[in-house]
């Protein structure tokens, strides 16, 4: 065979007069290109693209994902690319070096894969996106709380497509994000990476982030299929018991939207549920997913997972078993690397344990997206776009400029007595761990926080300044007088009386506390960081009560990976303030916010608890989850509902109307509320609709969130929102074990948040029972009409 050389990246290509590769054919349906190459691959070849490889991972390194410190390499290229590969793992996301490095590096592993494939076949990249493109120098954005936060999807899908942007301009074809879980115990360290509480709220956050990164050309991920968050005390991989109504109707809601709405992956669950690994269930993967949701794209696996079906779960004997579960079951690639769908799964199907038509199944899935995404066509190059282009800057202003938004729009006024905003002269005490350590402001999956959590030397790679920095150059005319006061998590009393000092020496204090993201215990919130009750860590909580006793206007603010029982504290604070770890630009965002040059509008996707045990935690509870003196002395009361959230200016919310008393179970209603301005400063309200369904044939929870609109108004302006209400928002797992919409009344509440609804109507639903099993109208439109 004669080969022409124009510039493809270095790779020879196949003269087409003389080598027949239909499925390099971009005209032909892509169908008829994966069949084409399927019908070519041999056995090992197929299951190769069904592995990965993790060429830079460290085992001696840091732990970065839950086995890097136990599983060996698998082996080099040479070895795990013998036969070809499915996808490269984490080509930036793992050591620290200058992205056109890792782009140079990206490049020749291509050229080595594809060298190595008899047929040529191009690996996927993928990485990790959660807090943005983890890799270091690039943007690093607020959590997805803090996304949440803002009650903003089209803010979110913004900062989807600007990550999506940056992935695809360094040649990662799929990011593993976003995290739909739905929290279900603030222990779980990892309440950081997921939308909140509500699974509303968590799938209009979700949508926007998988819109705006796949509008970029880089496939999403939803994490974690499914249950993850509900795991046993609030424990990583622990197991998970809950009933199945809450798992159709609170967990996987969220997962079944964004499968609506066209997402390309999905990564299974770590945990069990009932006793059933994700990994290796057909239920969820296959009758859930595929058959009910129609789901077409590619089911990956979280990391380690099929060799974990062997270790933790003990549901296969060996590696072959395990792959032979998890591929029945209809897992498509496994990664980080091949245990499970290497080696191991040929001799499966070699002996009779697995089909290979199973194998096809899966290989035409991973075919498909690769001739999606252009890795089959004749002129695919191995160099990313950037390394052709010389350059990849992955912090760009602009990106910057989005990140300093998300911050701002995130942060959450909890109380204020009137102290904030700050003067702008006069002596301020600045106190706490979190006051003076930019990595206090960055989440688990930061580049920083993820792989230099032991290494301060390389710095973080982006520019941040501290919230002690940018309070000075905020408020220049301040005396600022700072003092730690304690370590985030050792228990170091001994800086308390320099902070009380401070702080009796000052007019008032700001005083902040909370977390400092790590992985696997190195960090107070995040993976596998997880809390036995709701304390601010180490000392902290000391720290607080002695700056209060000092009678001194105390500002409270907690940057934080999950809502931790500060309510205690509200009578005594001046004012507080939550931030869920806001970023490289939190520090600018939140000095802006106290200063009074910006004003708050975000808004709680999670409740902040009274005390540090009470449960139930959120608030997407039956009726027996509020307080009951008369049956337990646990008070589950939050401090601050969900949807709470202050402002500058003050709002109101009133005329709440529906277009109609009655609507069919199969209908539609428009809802109908007037939020106004009635403060002297410009600022946002956030207009949420909640629903109660007053007699059901299995309880419901007392109120539940239906719709929500961000409005901008001046002062004295006002706007009408009106919702736009498709009867499937309302359906629900019944006694049977079927989805359904029932008849009866339905009492609508609109507000600030979901304890603050002064304005009420009602709406019933009338006709037959009706099966809803198929739901055709996930989201509530949305329509603001200015006054």
């Amino acid at each position: 065979m004669t080969t022409t050389m124009p510039d493809h990246g270095g790779i020879p290509q196949p003269d087409p007069e003389e080598d027949d590769r239909p499925w390099t054919d971009p005209a032909l349906p892509t169908s008829d290109r994966v069949e084409a190459l399927l019908a070519r691959l041999t056995l090992p070849e197929k299951v190769a693209q069904l592995g990965s490889a993790w060429e830079d991972v460290e085992p001696a390194g840091p732990e970065v994902a839950p086995g890097t410190s136990i599983f060996d390499r698998v082996g080099d290229l040479d070895e795990t690319a013998r036969h070809g590969l499915g996808q490269l793992t984490r080509p930036y996301g793992t050591l620290p070096r200058p992205a056109l490095e890792h782009s140079r590096a990206l490049a020749e592993r291509q050229r080595q894969i594809v060298g190595q494939s008899r047929l040529g076949i191009p690996a996927m990249a993928h990485d990790e996106c959660l807090t943005g493109f983890t890799a270091y120098g690039a943007t690093i954005y607020p959590t997805s709380l803090g996304m949440a936060a803002t009650f903003d999807p089209e803010l979110i899908r913004r900062v989807g497509e600007a990550i999506g942007a940056d992935m695809a301009e360094a040649g990662v074809h799929q990011g593993l994000a976003p995290v739909v879980d739905v929290i279900r115990d603030y222990r779980w360290g990892r309440c950081e990476e997921t939308y909140g509480e509500d699974p509303y709220l968590v799938g209009e956050m979700g949508e926007a982030y998988v819109t705006g990164l796949q509008s970029a050309g880089v496939y999403a991920t939803l994490k974690h299929f499914a249950g993850y968050s509900a795991s046993m005390g609030g424990r990583n991989h622990a197991p998970v018991q809950i009933g199945r109504r809450e798992l159709l109707d609170v967990i996987l809601p969220p997962f079944e939207r964004l499968v609506a709405a066209g997402v390309r992956s999905v990564m299974n669950s770590y945990a069990e549920i009932d006793g059933e690994a994700p990994a290796a269930s057909r239920w969820l993967l296959t009758e859930v997913l595929r058959e009910a949701w129609g789901f077409e794209g590619t089911v990956v696996s979280d990391y380690w997972s099929l060799p974990f079906l062997v270790s933790a779960h003990r549901v296969a004997a060996d590696l072959p078993g395990a792959g032979a579960l998890a591929l029945r079951a209809g897992m498509d690639v496994e990664l980080p690397d091949q245990r499970g769908f290497g080696d191991a799964l040929v001799h499966a199907v070699e002996e009779g344990m697995v089909e290979e038509e199973l194998v096809d199944r899966a290989v035409r899935r991973v075919l498909r997206q690769k001739i999606e995404l252009g890795l089959l066509d004749p002129d695919w190059d191995p160099r990313p776009y950037a390394l052709r282009a010389g350059e990849l800057d992955l912090d760009k202003p602009e990106n910057r400029g989005l990140a300093y938004a998300v911050a701002q729009s995130s942060a959450v006024l909890l109380s204020n007595d009137g102290t904030l905003p700050l003067p702008s002269a006069g002596r301020i005490a600045l106190i706490g761990p979190c006051a003076d350590d930019v990595r206090t402001m960055f989440g688990c999956y930061s580049f920083p926080n993820h792989v230099l959590a032991e290494r301060d030397d390389l710095g973080n790679g982006v520019e941040a300044v501290s919230l002690r920095t940018a309070l000075a150059e905020e408020l220049p005319a301040v005396h600022w007088e700072f003092a730690e006061g304690c370590p985030i998590r050792d228990e170091d009393r001994s800086g308390i009386p320099a902070a009380v000092a401070a702080c009796a020496a000052a007019d008032l204090a700001v005083l902040v506390v909370g977390d400092k993201a790590g992985m696997f215990g190195i960090g107070t919130s995040g993976e596998g960081c997880d809390v036995e009750d709701l304390r601010l860590p180490g000392v902290q909580e000391e720290l607080v009560e002695a700056v209060l006793a000092t009678g001194k206007p105390v500002v409270l603010i907690v940057s934080s990976g999950r809502p931790y029982a500060v309510g205690r504290f509200a009578s005594a604070a001046a004012a507080m303030v939550q931030v869920f770890l806001p970023g490289e630009e939190g520090g600018r965002a939140v000095a802006g916010l106290l200063s009074g040059r910006a004003n708050f509008s975000g808004k709680l996707p999670v409740q902040i608890p009274t005390s540090p045990g009470g449960q139930p935690y959120t608030y997407l509870h039956p009726p027996l989850g509020d307080r009951q003196s008369f049956l337990s002395n646990l008070d589950p009361t939050p401090a601050f509902p969900f949807g709470h959230g202050l402002s500058y200016t003050t709002f109101a919310i009133d005329l709440l109307s529906v277009d109609r008393e009655q609507v069919p179970t199969d209908g539609e209603f428009t809802v109908s509320a007037r939020v106004r301005n009635t403060g002297t400063v410009a600022g946002a309200e956030t207009v949420q609709l909640y629903a109660v369904d007053t007699v059901a044939q299995v309880t419901r929870p007392v109120r539940f969130l239906l719709g929500f609109a961000k409005v901008a108004l001046s002062p004295g302006e006002r706007a009408t929102v009106r919702f736009h209400v498709h009867t499937d928002r309302l359906a629900f797992t019944g006694l049977d074990g079927r989805r359904i919409v029932e008849p009866g009344e339905i009492l609508l509440q609109a507000g600030s948040s979901s304890l603050d609804t002064p304005v009420r109507d009602a709406v019933r639903l009338v006709g037959e029972e009706r099966d809803a099993t198929v739901v055709r109208h996930h989201g509530v439109p949305v329509t603001v009409e200015r006054e």
